[in-house]
């Protein structure tokens, strides 16, 4: 049915990117795994090194349509009378009125009805009336679906208040605490670290975001299904906020927090690996180049390195560190420095290990062609 939309920039100002919510690909499997790493508790995905959670500010930007000052979706609502859905979808009173039924018990409309008039009046050249009924099904089908080829009252209802995010939100959160899924391809997601992640969409950084509801700290949404609360608090970093009190949005992450993360991993089950919070003991830099390196893995070396940085910037002003300059110009030499000695450290590893393979690999490879020629 989009092909009868004449003017794509047109529809999209006056409602929203709703063509591209029925041209975005699916990855398969993709909500599966999310599920797999999801936080019932803190209303979240928890990874090992981070958090990500869906937020209105978001789906505002990919809906292109904005929260707006409206009293939501609540399911309180009265049926709407089929005036007002007459009035709302240009079409006869008389049509609606017949084909107002009930499917599964629930009032609404059927997409065989709805489909067909669309199409009509798409060739009459209407185009006010198509795109009512043709964003009528986006909502009914796409956004809000519950019964197969049917717009239901729920959807009719939001359709007509025109504030559909807050309803998706909640809906969203719905479907994460209801699925019990499992799938593949979990270590391909967990794999991925702070570093990977593009926290924010640039579009958002501007935004006043909605971060909490009178006095209490979380919002709750009013899905279809009901409402459920989310925790916005939890998101500043990935809408590139509170950038003062977190720190840019690629700083590494505290120790507290790394350890209350692998604590709820824990206490959830997540399906990743979880390892014990390490205890390290940080050397000053004038020794750091002392140690024995053959000692220890490149792994916790690198953690030993983001240690003593953070421990660094962590250090109050005293006797001992007057002579230090303020964080602004110190933190920068201290991150240089250490970047420098990661980078010095890990070409040494790799040298190392290609020094080792090639010196046990044809040995390797000579018994593992023996035991190849026993089993055969």
């Amino acid at each position: 049915m989009s092909s009868f939309v004449l003017d794509p920039l047109d529809f999209k100002q006056r409602h929203g990117k709703l063509l591209s919510v029925l041209s975005t690909d699916l990855v398969e499997g993709l909500l599966s795994i999310l599920v797999q790493l999801y936080d019932t508790l803190y209303r979240c995905f928890t990874f090992p090194d981070y958090q990500l959670v869906p937020t209105l500010e978001e789906y505002t930007h990919l809906l292109g349509i904005p929260v707006s000052d409206k009293v939501p979706f609540s399911g309180l609502e009265e049926i709407p009378r089929s005036h007002i859905i007459v009035e709302a979808l240009h079409l006869k009173k008389s049509e609606v009125n017949a084909h107002l039924v009930k499917k599964g018990g629930i009032m609404g409309l059927t997409f065989e009805f709805l489909i067909g008039k669309a199409i009509v009046i798409a060739q009459a050249g209407s185009v006010d009336a198509f795109e009512a009924i043709f964003v009528f099904l986006i909502y009914g089908l796409a956004l809000f679906p519950n019964v197969d080829d049917f717009v239901d009252v729920s959807a009719i209802r939001i359709f007509l208040i025109g504030d559909p995010v807050p309803t998706l939100l909640g809906d969203t959160y719905f479907s994460l605490h209801l699925r019990n899924s499992k799938g593949g391809g979990t270590i391909r997601l967990i794999s991925l670290t702070n570093d990977d992640i593009a926290w924010y969409e640039s579009a958002l950084g501007s935004l006043d975001i909605i971060d909490s509801c009178g006095e209490f700290s979380n919002v709750p949404p009013t899905g279809t299904q009901g409402g459920i609360n989310y925790n916005p608090a939890l998101a500043r970093r990935q809408l590139g906020k509170g950038r003062s009190e977190l720190g840019p949005c690629n700083c590494v992450a505290l120790e507290a927090y790394t350890i209350w993360v692998k604590k709820k991993a824990l206490e959830l089950k997540m399906s990743y690996a979880c390892e014990r919070p390490m205890s390290l003991v940080v050397a000053e830099p004038s020794t750091l180049h002392n140690q024995d390196l053959e000692s220890k893995d490149k792994d916790s070396l690198i953690e030993l390195i983001e240690d003593r940085a953070v421990k660094r910037q962590r250090e109050p002003e005293g006797p001992y560190s007057s002579s230090m300059p303020h964080p602004s110009g110190a933190w920068k030499k201290i991150v240089d420095q250490l970047v420098l000695e990661k980078s010095q450290m890990k070409t040494s590893f790799e040298s190392k290990i290609r020094h080792i393979r090639g010196k046990y690999t044809p040995a390797a490879r000579s018994s593992d062609t023996v035991a190849r020629g026993s089993l055969g």
